[in-house]
């Protein structure tokens, strides 16, 4: 077992299919505010709130598709993507595809770990 501390901060992400709504229960619930807002092509695709100094996303599921319950995302912020990406599969998870820089300036790369959890390998650009 590893004694250094991580460096490496957790975000989860919870996936809507109605972000207006999941929003106002949150804020109205437990006071979250909304920090950042990511628009998409059909109005918002995701939301970032804030709770002191914890934060939750919530993520626009797509359009028109039921969202299955419980579906989340958890997002590991990284140092480096790119350098983590080729362990991912000798550790026993799986890579879904290749790291991508968003216009909202995080590079993502879109992985799961050996039970099938999705988890976003998130490195601020």
């Amino acid at each position: 077992m590893s004694t250094q501390p991580s460096t490496y901060a957790i975000q989860p992400i919870l996936c809507t299919a109605d972000l207006e709504r999941s929003k106002s229960f949150y804020a109205e619930l437990f006071g979250a505010e909304e920090h950042m807002r990511v628009p998409g092509d059909d109005g918002p695709f995701s939301v970032e709130l804030r709770f002191g100094d914890v934060r939750l996303g919530l993520l626009a599921y797509m359009p028109g598709v039921e969202v299955p319950p419980g579906r989340v995302i958890v997002a590991v912020f990284v140092p480096d993507v790119d350098k983590l990406l080729p362990l991912v599969e000798p550790a026993g998870g799986k890579v879904r595809g290749p790291a991508n820089d968003m216009p909202w300036g995080h590079r993502v790369a879109h992985i799961t770990d050996p039970d099938g959890n999705l988890i976003n390998l998130t490195q601020q650009l």
